[in-house]
């Protein structure tokens, strides 16, 4: 892509997109490029539906794959080819309306407790007892840690936002442990080299293998951990208000979903099975 390729980067770097939308963004465009083989410059609506139609009928990608490339290609020829982007002549795929995944209370306790170094035990229950997203908990530095009023600053996080969301007691226990053994001066999770945070796949490896020795069998990953601390709260009777102010999410409808997974209401509704007369036995 050459020219192409830096425009993209630098339109992306002034609208101040993550480097994980970035590097997202590059690649769907250049796998684009790639199916095709001619510059982008030469290809239009026609090839965009191809491709998108293509995603999904024979590489069958996961919808929000689909999503990521449709809003790269929305992005790269709006702003950086400065081209028209009919929605009539290329319509948005609707994305899959999934539930997230949570782990009750014990299962989460049960993972911490086969994650034996202290480092990385320290970032799984900062990320579970905060709510925060892998790449804000491996950002984190010592001075977002304000003991005093027992929050956690979270330095602009996804949307390029700012917030504050809670330190646990016990989070704040691990973390004092931690520093006395392993002394952060920046970073407060620094990675192999002390100036750099620590690699998230560092984390999402030791997640994995926790989960396997505990005997999870949900399909799990770190962010498991952000769905389950929000169902938690909101089992507890925390108002969706607040939890939606300590995930960092702009709109009430994104919280809102975990209201289908947490057991508040649920566990409430009683079977029609478990209403039957118990004392009903088969007849002969």
């Amino acid at each position: 892509m050459g020219k192409l390729r830096e425009q993209l980067e630098r339109d992306m770097e002034l609208k101040r997109y993550s480097p994980r939308t970035r590097a997202c963004y590059l690649a769907c465009v250049k796998d684009f490029v790639r199916h095709f083989g001619r510059s982008p410059e030469e290809l239009g609506a026609e090839e965009i539906r191809t491709y998108l139609h293509y995603l999904i009928t024979e590489r069958q990608v996961s919808g929000s794959a689909v999503a990521q490339a449709y809003s790269a290609l929305k992005f790269f020829y709006q702003t950086t080819l400065q081209r028209g982007w009919e929605l009539s002549q290329i319509p948005r795929p609707m994305r899959q309306k999934k539930l997230p995944v949570v782990l009750s209370s014990s299962e989460v306790g049960s993972i911490f407790s086969r994650v034996l170094n202290l480092k990385h035990r320290a970032i799984l229950m900062t990320i579970y007892s905060a709510g925060l997203r892998l790449s804000e908990a491996a950002h984190l530095r010592v001075r977002d840690i304000d003991s005093q009023r027992m929050l956690i600053r979270v330095d602009q996080g996804k949307g390029n936002k700012d917030r504050y969301t809670l330190l646990a007691r016990g989070t704040l226990a691990i973390l004092r442990e931690y520093w006395k053994a392993c002394r952060p001066v920046d970073w407060l999770f620094p990675g192999h080299r002390k100036d750099r945070p620590v690699d998230v796949s560092t984390i999402q490896k030791v997640f994995k293998r926790a989960c396997e020795q505990a005997g999870i069998r949900k399909p799990a990953s770190v962010h498991t951990l952000r769905h389950s601390f929000a169902t938690h709260l909101l089992e507890a009777g925390t108002d969706l208000y607040s939890i939606q102010k300590l995930l960092g999410h702009t709109s009430g409808q994104t919280t809102a979903i975990y209201l289908h997974v947490s057991a508040r209401d649920l566990g409430r509704v009683v079977s029609p099975l478990d209403l039957m007369d118990a004392s009903q036995k088969p007849t002969s």
